[in-house]
């Protein structure tokens, strides 16, 4: 795992700094460092951000750091304090797990709103762990995410970005795993617009797509991987509503859960945007069965996209 943990420190170095949030440089940790020892650099620089927030008057960061590391027992490869932010954090075993969901999330995730993504890790992790006790999930917040509200969000700039980071990051989990290991990608919102542009090897067995506003691809044979590809849309998520048109750099044209894409459907339910991960819904057994290779529910009548 020394190549991959290493090279973990590249993301948070890339983020963005700012004078209104106070937080020291990533940890440096040597190359050859072994898991427990990144883990607990990561562990020491996220505190020491924790205090210099709170130092500094920004209380709420502060308490949102502190709730990040409070168990005092996380697992970060990666984590940077600065800016919005940046956080790779392990759930489970990374060593020996032979099923890893690498999850990606989308706008308006930051430090500040870290929980919220944790939360569905977790609740995913539990899910896999009761049907495989070696899963792992990797919660990856390697990027800066648009806001829901503004202009970024609606070209595929952050994603760009992001999946420059995200490929080597797969590629080095993929060399790195155990034998054998199944590695899926879980793409959320627009998140999915990041899957979509990031190049996958042979690792990479899955790619999900859910509450996905598009992907800038006509078709999922036109996405860079040779993973299966599925798509799934919980029946009250607003972004169903959303044109999937495509203008210029802007938009992100046919819908994942259109039949013409070519994904294959899995049963969301009925939940909304932020319902995919809850524990006990529809959304989350498929998402568990699909990293644990193993056949999701369908819809039982075609998803249509909305217009």
């Amino acid at each position: 795992m020394a190549g991959l943990v290493a090279a973990a420190v590249v993301l948070p170095v890339s983020a963005a700094a700012s004078p209104d949030v106070p937080a020291p440089a990533p940890a440096a940790v040597a190359e050859g460092a072994a898991l427990p020892d990144r883990y607990g650099a990561n562990r020491a620089n996220l505190a020491e951000a924790a205090a210099m927030a709170r130092e500094a008057g920004r209380t709420g960061r502060a308490a949102k750091l502190e709730a990040m590391g409070a168990a005092g027992t996380a697992r970060f490869l990666a984590f940077d304090g600065r800016g919005q932010g940046r956080a790779v954090e392990v759930l489970g075993d990374l060593e020996s797990a032979d099923r890893i969901a690498v999850l990606v999330p989308g706008s308006d995730t930051t430090l500040d709103t870290y929980q919220r993504f944790r939360a569905g890790a977790l609740a995913l992790q539990q899910r896999l762990l009761a049907g495989h006790p070696r899963s792992a999930v990797v919660a990856w917040l390697g990027y800066d995410t648009p806001g829901t509200v503004s202009p970024t969000v609606l070209s595929a700039d952050r994603a760009d970005a992001a999946a420059a980071e995200l490929g080597p990051f797969l590629d080095r989990l993929g060399r790195t795993a155990a034998p054998g290991a199944r590695l899926s990608l879980l793409c959320h919102s627009y998140g999915s617009v990041v899957c979509a542009r990031t190049a996958t090897g042979p690792a990479v067995t899955d790619m999900a797509l859910f509450g996905s506003p598009g992907t800038g691809a006509g078709s999922a044979a036109e996405l860079p991987t040779g993973a299966r590809v599925w798509a799934g849309r919980g029946g009250a998520d607003w972004i169903g509503r959303v044109p999937h048109v495509r203008l210029g750099g802007l938009g992100f044209g046919t819908d994942p859960v259109d039949p013409a894409f070519g994904a294959r459907p899995f049963t969301a339910g009925p939940g909304g945007h932020s319902d995919y991960l809850r524990p006990g819904t529809a959304s989350l057994d498929s998402l568990a069965r699909i990293v644990l290779g193993t056949t999701p529910a369908v819809p039982t009548t075609p998803e249509v996209p909305h217009a």
